[in-house]
Parts: structure tokens; sequence; C-alpha cells
């Protein structure tokens, strides 16, 4: 049987597939021919298509008779395959790593195989992230720390070495599984780069390689997934995981994602909201099937409601709120759980009207009041609300919760899996049993965990305080972690796209660092932002080169020395030239210095005034001077009228706290002092700058512009951007 399997060029390809198709008697021909990305792809001799490791991985210990053990066995075996499938790709974390191999280690204390009494798939899994994870593993051998893993993967190793041995050398070297023999030139790693002209990305970068997870029940070219937010406030980066994992399943099955509007609460929703939520989904790259909004089934919503009434599984109840919440928590019907049909919908009636006897009511479904698990007692299904709608205006004065509605439309619109977050678990049996009360199709719930960052608020209605209270200017707002606020800050959003991918679908509750998504950051735009220069403006002083060009003269310099298509720049040399305070206060007299881009200088005389500052200096030039020499290497401005005013904006956590509990107010912990300015001046190439490009200023750090040159008396305003070391900053 003659396979296919089409990887990415700029990544390894899977050494599991490789591997289990080679014990499998298959012949596989491997083509580097998909886009970044993308996951695997075998094509069958008949033309058909499967994609992703774990789903070829399947195909492969289904269809082979060499070793009839690597995918079967009895409904338990099966599953724990399955579960070691999942796992695997936990040997592809830096972080985790350690952590897997001490757990698998102890699993093995008196296994042979990770399941049953053969080899398998899972075994097959494991054993190539270690073998790819080079010397890393390789190092851990030599330690004897985890003997009944390396035992175990000996045995393989050597039960396999005339397939095993083939496949690491010919895709790892041999003094570091693992890693791909093939090298890339500086040109080709700068090609590949996400280009930045003139501060603005306009490639797209290489994408890092990540752990595929496989989705359940799911057939290809059959998923069909949905994004849902509610349009309360602006996506945020939690809610961009959402999106970005219903993206990556529906490209990986070759399924569609619908993006659903949950707009069910016109208390707290508006047009602004839903027009920046689709700005947020593209900035994100979803693409989308098509728009639609709970509040487009709203009808269907009240006729199922009433056909529940009418089969006795729901009722009106007019129970005060604190009352119900109170009896939900103690298991205890209310007083109108058993009234007929007759006085349900009388008072439904009235709850339509949105009168005043209806707006003491609400409508519950009638399920279980003595469920060990509280969602299932009774929930509230509808409730009245007088405010108009965004979208429909005053047309209603019930609205369905998100409880009732969900798995209503979910079904309704053909959605084969609903990805929730962890934090919903407790509520998926009341999301089945609502679909089984309502007698529709059930949709599969997959779970993910929630992103939670630290010093960071994540919920709208904390959000929202921030705005109203004018403590950021605005949703958008550089402190705010929403998809506009840290795009504004200078994240590119492939960053954020490789950041939580990477993460996958694990269902582990994480509190990440800001610090690791900024650093990824760094890694996209240091190899192409153009460099620029600036003095802060207080405390500048004039450095007198007495030997210095007695007319200026320009020349033509590279923005960036390592990449030519950041363009060039015109620097201006002169007589005179101004630095910061700070570094003037680092120079001694008859020190000889080095001027960034210029040459050696030696500093012959310093002035100060009564306080310690500098107030002037003066030197010669000693061009022929070694830069190597020099302690302090300085950047400059010439003493020249076209020099640009800069404000430099830095910008601090919002609360102080790295994780607010649940119990806590979070008014207590909001920082007093987030935003810092600084003036200052730049190089009069700074006036080409436009909106949003992204830049290094010499020994400063990445700045974002957020407002460009208009006049000289207006500054320029550049963001700073955190690069993964500062841990004072988001």
């Amino acid at each position: 049987m003659e396979l296919k399997l089409l990887t990415t060029a700029d990544v390894t390809p899977p050494l599991s597939v490789i591997a289990v198709s080679k014990l499998a008697g298959a012949s596989l021909i491997v083509e580097s021919t998909l886009t970044s990305a993308s996951p695997p792809v075998l094509v069958l001799p008949n033309g058909l298509k499967l994609r992703g490791t774990n789903v070829i991985l399947r195909y492969l210990g289904r269809t082979t008779t060499t070793i009839p053990s690597l995918y079967q066995g009895d409904a338990f075996e099966i599953g724990q395959i399955d579960e070691w499938l999942d796992y695997a790709p936990i040997f592809s974390s830096g972080s985790e790593y350690e952590g897997a191999c001490k757990y698998v280690d102890g699993y093995l204390l008196q296994r042979t195989f990770l399941v049953g009494h053969s080899l398998s798939i899972a075994d097959m899994a494991v054993w190539s992230y270690l073998a790819g994870a080079g010397k890393r593993w390789e190092s851990l051998m030599k330690s004897k720390k985890y003997q009944n893993l390396v035992r175990w993967y000996n045995m393989i190793s050597s039960e396999h070495a005339a397939v095993l041995d083939e496949i690491t050398a010919t895709y790892t070297k041999k003094k570091d599984l693992g890693k791909s023999i093939s090298t890339k030139t500086k040109e080709s790693e700068q090609h590949n780069n996400k280009q930045i002209v003139n501060g603005n990305v306009n490639e797209s970068g290489k994408a890092a390689s990540r752990p595929e997870v496989d989705l359940p029940y799911a057939e290809m070219g059959k998923v069909c997934l949905r994004f849902a937010p509610e349009p309360s406030g602006y996506l945020h980066i939690g809610h961009s995981k959402a999106a970005l994992m219903n993206q990556y399943f529906a490209q990986r099955y070759n399924g569609k994602v619908i993006v659903r509007f949950d707009d069910t609460n016109p208390s707290k929703e508006s047009s602004e909201f839903v027009d920046n939520l689709l700005i947020d989904i593209k900035t994100l790259g979803i693409n989308y099937e098509k728009v639609t909004y709970t509040s487009d089934y709203f009808p269907q919503l009240m006729e199922m409601a009433e056909k529940l009434m009418r089969e006795g599984k729901a009722y009106i109840d007019d129970t005060p709120r604190e009352q119900m919440q109170k009896e939900r928590m103690d298991g205890i019907d209310s007083k109108c759980r058993n009234n007929n049909l007759d006085e349900n919908i009388k008072l439904w009636k009235e709850m339509i009207a949105g009168s005043e006897r209806g707006l003491q009511c609400c409508l519950r479904g009638k399920l279980d009041m003595q469920d060990p698990n509280k969602s299932l007692r009774d929930p509230v299904y509808y409730r009245c609300n007088p405010m108009p709608h965004h979208r429909i205006g005053s047309k209603y004065k019930i609205y369905p919760t998100y409880d009732f509605a969900c798995p209503f439309v979910d079904s309704i619109e053909g959605i084969t899996h609903a990805l929730r977050s962890s934090e919903y678990h407790d509520r998926n049996a009341q999301y089945y049993r609502i679909q089984e009360d309502m007698g529709l199709r059930k949709v599969h719930i997959y779970e993910f965990s929630r992103l939670n960052m630290v010093y960071t608020l994540l919920s709208k209605r904390k959000l929202l305080w921030f705005v109203q209270n004018g403590k950021v200017d605005g949703w958008d707002d550089a402190r705010f972690p929403t998809v506009q606020g840290i795009v504004r800050r200078g994240l590119q959003i492939e960053a954020l796209i490789q950041f939580i991918l990477e993460q996958g679908a694990s269902k582990n509750l994480n509190l990440m660092e800001w610090d690791k998504l900024w650093n990824i950051n760094k890694k996209i735009i240091d190899p192409v932002c153009p460099r620029h220069t600036a003095v802060v403006e207080e405390g500048r002083v004039l450095l007198t080169l007495l030997d210095g060009p007695e007319h200026p003269f320009v020349r033509i310099i590279p923005k960036h020395k390592k990449y030519e298509g950041a363009g060039e720049k015109a620097t201006t040399f002169t007589k005179k030239i101004w630095i910061e305070q700070t570094d003037a206060k680092s120079i001694s007299a008859n020190e000889e210095i080095t001027l960034m881009d210029w040459g050696n200088a030696i500093i012959k005389d310093i002035k100060k005034g009564l306080d310690g500052t500098v107030t002037e200096l003066t030197g010669v030039l000693h061009l022929q001077g070694s830069v190597k020499t020099t302690k302090l290497k300085l950047t400059w401005l010439p003493e020249i009228n076209e020099l640009v005013p800069l404000t430099l904006v830095e910008f601090g956590y919002l609360i102080t706290k790295k994780k607010v509990e649940e119990d806590e107010d979070f008014v207590d912990v909001v920082n007093a002092e987030t935003k810092k300015e600084i003036a200052a001046v730049g190089d009069s190439n700074m006036r080409n700058l436009k909106l949003g490009d992204i830049l290094q200023l010499e020994r400063k750090g990445y700045f974002r512009c957020d407002a460009p040159f208009v006049r000289p008396s207006k500054p320029i305003v550049l963001y700073a951007i955190p690069d993964g070391r500062q841990t004072a900053t988001k």
C-alpha cells in the first residue's frame, strides 16, 4: 500500500506517523507541500485524505496486518490508547517535559507497555516525542533519573531497531536526536520571518510547531463549530483562545465555524460591541461561514418554552430572586413547581406583555431539585426585561437565558461540537438535559481551560468598571487585555496565535505570564523592525566635538543592519551633538567612548551644576579607536532643527495582585499609577512614521507609533512594547 504524507516545509514531519507506517509495512512518501500552520495530511491510494497526526495514527493502527495490536483491544484498552495519544504532546512543552517524564516513569514501574501487553500506537506516540527531544532526552537517559522510562524506550528502540534506526538517521542528527538535519541559511531564515516594512507587518511569519489535539466524535468534512460571544464588551485575550480553538478544529477536520452573537441581555449589549467584535474576529484571522444572532431565534425559543410548559417540563415561578436562590441551594421545591398548565400559560402571557405581574415572574425548567449538581435544580429559562434590544427594539419584554437558548440554537444551527471553557464543566449535564427535554439532536461539548493571565482581569463587568470610572481611555486602551488593546500596545497577531495554539486544548487551569507572550512577540519584530534614535528631553547634554565637522554632512545608513527590507535613514553628523543626562553622568574625564554609528571620541572636559547634573561636555573624535575597548556605547542626536518631539509612553498593570480571588473586591487592588509619559526628541527620519508602525529605539527598546508626526508642536506618541524581560509591565 503506497501512501503520501503531506507536511509543512518548516516543520519536521511527525516521527510517530513515519515510525508507525514503517512498522505497518506501508510505503510512505513524504512531501513538504503544505502551508504553515496546517496539520499533516495522509493521502490514501484512492485519493481520500485524513488530517491530523492522531487521526493518521489510528488509521495506520487499524489497517496494519504486520502488528495487529497497534490499535486493537477491548473498549477500555482502545480508550487508554486514545488517552495516551492526547497526553503525548505534553512532551513538546518545555515547562512540563520533566513532569511528564516523571509521570510516565512511575506508570511503567510494573508495566512493559503503556497499554495492555503489546506494542501500540500509544507507545510509538510517546517514543517519538522523546526521540524528537534531542539532547534534553539524551542527557536524561545518561542521568539514570527515570530508569523505567529509559528501559521502556530502549526496549522499543532495540526490538524495532531496523526501522527506528533508519528513521532517526534520516530525520534526526545522531548527536542530537530529534533535531532536523536540514539547516536554514540566514537568507532563508530572514525570508521566513514576518516582515515589517517601515514598521508594518505585511507577510505571514513562520508558524511554530505545536502538538495536535483530536476532537472526539469528529467526522472529516462534517464538523460545525460556533464562536458565540456576548456583545457586551470587546474581544479580550481569553475570548481569543476560544475563537482560535474553534478555527483550529474547523481547519483540522475540513469543517466550518459560525459566529453567533449571544444577544439575550439587552441591559448590557449594544451595536457598538457587535461592530467591534467583528473587527476583532477579523483581526484574529478567523474564517467563518456566516454571522447569526440568538435573537434571530426568539420566536422559535418562545414556542419551545410553551411546548415544555405543556409537557410539564417547565413552569412559571414568582418566587423572589433571593429566596429562589436559597431554595435552589437547599434543594427545596418552589411553591409554584406544581402549578397547572392554565396558571402557567396565564402568567406566561403576563410576562410577554411585560405587565407589573409579569415582571414578578420567570420561567424555570422542571428538572431535579434534589440533584447534587445544583445547575440541574430547576434553572431559569426566561426573564422579563423591559429594556429595548439593540437589534429588534422593544418588540419583546422577555428574554431567554444563556442556559436555555444555547443548547437550542446549537442544535438547530447544526453545531456538532460546542467548545466551552472548563469553568462551565458542572453545567454540561444541564446543557445535555435541556437538549433532551427539548427533543433535539445532541451536540457534543468539548472543554478547554480558560486562559488566565497574571495581574489581569478578564471579566467584562470589571473591565467596564475601568472604562466607566475613567481609569482607562476606552476598550482599546493599551493597558487593557482586549485584542484592540494589546494590538495597540504593539503585539503582533501572529504572536498571539502562536502563544494560544502552543497551549493547545489543555484542560489544566494555568495562570500564564505576559512575559512569555511578549517574548514571542519580540522574536517576530526584532529581526525586521527599523532602528531609530531618541534622547530624553529632560537634562539632555550638549557634547561639543572640538575637531568635529565644521559643516554638517549626511550619510545614508540602513535602518536595520541585518535586514535590508527595513529601508534606509539619513543621519546628520555635526560638531555639537545631544546625549542623555544619564549617559553624561556615567562618563569620566579623558574617557574614550563610542558614539554609535559614528566611531570613538575622547571626553576632555565635563562641566556640572551645583546639584551634580552635567551641563556641558567637550571632547575630540578618535575614529581610529577600537569600539571593542570602550565601556560606553552611547546613542546621540545632532544639534539640528529637524529633530522631532516625542512622547514615550510606558504602561504598568491595572492591578497590583497576580491573581484576584473570587471573594476579593478587585477595586482594592487597582493600581494608582499605570501610565508614565517621558518627553524626548527623535531623529528626523521619524517624521515618516505611520500609525501602527513598529520600531526599535536604540538602547531603549521596542515601540509602536500611536500618533504619527503632524506638526513640530505636536509630539509623536510612541507606546513602549514589553520584550518579555520587563516584569513590571504587562
